[in-house]
């Protein structure tokens, strides 16, 4: 049964204990004795993942794998895969407009999208005590993947329109993927746009925004919402474009002031963040990781909107230990709000 995901989101946020929802599912190979390899290439073991990360944690979703390297080779990337590291996509496949022109959009469920869709298809049937989101690429980091990274910066300026003919062709293909997400079970999508946060704020506003928004509006219904994921240290600064996506919530990285954005953003719309995932999920302590989550509620949860989270997604190798903890510091903050 389809869920009313604005209510869900308005019940998230106006409970006077709010669950937290990290985007956690790598850590799972740490629960089921495999690898990375092994995770990005099994449908079970990514359902089985998610239900592991379910039954261990008290999270207010479940999320599955955040790997943005899946759309880009489905364009025909090369992807770098090891066993305890997320996948990354390596060079370019487009540098001219010809290029761009003569890309072909390949057909969702080509490559590893099959396997990513049918994970969720079994882990939506499944999990059923909590919404169960899928992980995309945002329509910009795509096209920075095909185009490279570095190079697209430059390309945004120099050939504006062989980046907005890459841009279409990601956007629809993303729109396909969202779509097969959906009809697979999915409540929603979290889709990661990283790399616009290195953009200026009217870069961001031409080159992403409006494709971002163009998914959402193809897409987004009362049972299957958009979160959009930003984890750069400019975000801030293009809260204006942000917003204009018209995404059901919004979720940033550790590198901005969350007290700062959430006085950017209208008391009704949701948004998550940030603890650092490789700082501190990765690479704290149990005493660190509480430090980090109780000075984020501190300065935060004053905001009804807001919900604790990661910033980013958490590193496969990411100790338990430190995850727990992060579950235990959001309850004592509770406890400590007589909650």
């Amino acid at each position: 049964m389809k869920r009313d995901m604005r209510l869900w989101l308005e019940e998230l946020t106006g409970a006077p204990v709010k669950k937290a929802m990290p985007i956690l599912s790598f850590p799972a190979i740490q629960l089921m004795g495999v690898t990375v390899r092994e995770l990005i290439s099994d449908s079970e073991l990514q359902a089985r993942a998610m239900e592991l990360v379910a039954a261990r944690t008290d999270s207010a979703a479940c999320v599955s794998l955040m790997d943005l390297s899946v759309e880009a080779e489905c364009f025909g990337s090369t992807v770098r895969v090891s066993d305890g590291e997320v996948p990354t996509v390596v060079g370019s496949i487009v540098s001219t407009e010809e290029e761009a022109a003569a890309l072909e959009i390949p057909p969702v469920g080509s490559c590893r999208t099959g396997l990513y869709i049918d994970g969720i298809r079994k882990a939506a049937g499944r999990i059923t005590d909590r919404p169960v989101f899928a992980g995309v690429i945002g329509p910009f980091s795509l096209a920075a993947r095909l185009l490279d990274v570095t190079e697209i910066m430059i390309d945004c300026y120099d050939e504006p329109d062989m980046v907005h003919i890459v841009l279409d062709k990601a956007a629809r293909f993303i729109t396909e993927y969202c779509r097969a997400y959906k009809e697979a079970g999915a409540d929603g999508v979290i889709m990661a746009e990283p790399v616009t946060g290195l953009l200026s704020p009217s870069l961001a506003g031409e080159f992403s925004a409006p494709y971002v928004k163009r998914i959402v509006e193809a897409v987004q219904d009362s049972s299957f919402i958009v979160i959009y994921h930003n984890c750069g240290g400019s975000a801030i600064s293009m809260t204006d474009s942000i917003l204009s996506t018209g995404s059901a919530a919004y979720h940033f990285g550790n590198a901005i002031d969350m007290a700062e954005m959430l006085e950017k953003i209208p008391a009704g719309i949701p948004v998550m963040g940030n603890v650092d995932p490789a700082g501190e999920f990765r690479n704290g302590t149990p005493e660190s990781i509480r430090a980090a989550v109780l000075k984020v509620m501190n300065s935060c949860c004053g905001h009804r909107n807001f919900v604790i989270s990661s910033g980013c997604d958490v590193p496969p190798l990411s100790p338990w230990e430190n995850i727990e903890a992060f579950f235990e510091a959001v309850r004592e903050f509770y406890a400590g709000q007589g909650a």
